[in-house]
């Protein structure tokens, strides 16, 4: 009893805080929220059976290299914002053929990056299909499905009639919901792991990794869940270049603190999770700790994926628009979206939509990385172009060799 009032407890105070007037009226707060928000939804709730499937106990390692490769692919998005933006703002002006090229490899990152977000607007409601049948106790691959394809059609035909400004304005909401969720979870995780200290036999259940290349792959296959922070590139509208820079390093850095402390205080309760895994699992990790918390995680999951996949179709609907030069709008953007993503549902299972999201943003990011070369043409950024081409190698070997966990 007494663990559950603390993590009400704590969910409550987080809340109250989240949406102090202060903090909400904060530019950057807001510029924050964004990224971070996309950084640590559908991740956060699926990152430690992943994890623990792949790589065992090294899986606290694994989540630091990945919010290390993460924090390099953040750095070469912020290059752009400060180097490249100003540069394909003069295309039309330029006959540099260096700005020239730079801009026509942006315009087809914008297209992979609008695919990218069909395929985890896929994902998003996928997993919220789990996460509602889990609830009930239901498990059936085809209501899952079906479940996924009503909530895609109705984002879709609202999107189509009024426009997605009022299904957009539940975000902030449900970020804060979800936040003050993850406040209590890392407290009870806390808790239980305190209590496990003290006993007597303490055994995490490890198990040995008898193949690291083909466990690497997995990881590279799982890449989609420190994906989000390259929002801050196209909130140029409503924020200047140094704020977006500074608040999505803000987002990295937190939302790096959050999966390193979920990872480290989960691992005495993967044992079970080694040999198998499950998009849900987290609610029984979160049951061994509190009775109270896979209800709490529950209504977390349903919020934050509705309103991430409302946001992404948003986004992919926009790009589409804009690299079609506009004859297609956005409102016809968002069916293409619902349409491809309803395809994705019923022909691949979620690990695979994983997968296939986190190579194509690992494109995404490799176009960015040719961006910030030709950016870097003609100034004395030596090292920063290393960085680049090195970030460029890791993520093609993502694109190439990642693969989905088989289970």
């Amino acid at each position: 009893m007494f663990e559950n009032a603390l993590l009400i407890a704590v969910a409550m105070a987080t809340i109250a805080i989240l949406f102090r007037p202060w903090l909400n009226q904060s530019r950057d707060w807001q510029a924050t929220v964004t990224p971070l928000a996309s950084i640590i939804g559908s991740g956060f709730l699926v990152a430690a059976p992943l994890l623990a499937h792949a790589v065992s106990s090294w899986a606290l390692v694994a989540i630091a290299g990945i919010v290390l490769i993460a924090y390099g692919i953040g750095g070469v998005i912020r290059y752009n914002i400060r180097y490249a933006e100003p540069l394909l703002d003069t295309v039309s002006t330029c006959s540099n053929h260096a700005v020239k090229l730079m801009f026509s490899i942006e315009r087809f990152s914008g297209l992979v990056l609008s695919i990218a977000y069909v395929i985890s607007v896929a994902f998003y409601l996928r997993l919220l299909a789990s996460f509602l049948l889990r609830a009930l106790e239901i498990e059936s691959e085809f209501l899952a499905n079906s479940i996924t394809t009503a909530i895609l059609l109705l984002i879709a035909l609202i999107g189509k009639w009024r426009g997605l400004g009022g299904l957009e304005s539940m975000e902030k909401v449900a970020v804060n919901i979800k936040l003050a969720i993850i406040a209590s979870l890392l407290v009870g995780f806390a808790w239980f792991d305190i209590n496990w200290l003290v006993q007597a036999e303490r055994d995490i259940g490890s198990r040995s990794v008898d193949d690291w290349v083909y466990s690497l792959q997995l990881l590279a296959g799982i890449l989609l869940i420190i994906q989000g922070f390259e929002t801050s590139r196209y909130l140029g509208a409503k924020y200047d270049a140094e704020m977006r820079i500074r608040t999505m390093r803000y987002a990295q850095i937190i939302s790096a603190v959050i999966y390193l402390l979920f990872i480290g205080l989960s691992l005495p309760l993967l044992g079970d999770f080694h040999d198998s895994r499950d998009e849900t699992a987290i609610i029984e990790l979160s049951a061994m700790v509190a009775v109270v918390l896979p209800a709490m995680l529950i209504v977390a999951a349903v919020m934050s994926q509705f309103s991430a996949a409302v946001a992404d179709t948003a986004g992919s609907g926009g790009l589409l628009s804009e690299f079609s030069r506009r004859r297609l709008t956005p409102e016809h953007g968002y069916l293409l979206v619902a349409g491809v993503a309803i395809v994705l549902v019923w022909s691949a299972s979620i690990f695979e939509i994983i997968t296939i999201a986190s190579r194509a943003f690992a494109l995404y990011y490799l176009l960015q990385c040719f961006v910030a070369l030709l950016a870097a043409r003609g100034r004395s950024h030596f090292f920063q172009s290393i960085g680049f081409s090195l970030m460029a190698i890791l993520l093609l070997l993502v694109v190439l060799f990642a693969i989905p966990d088989g289970g």
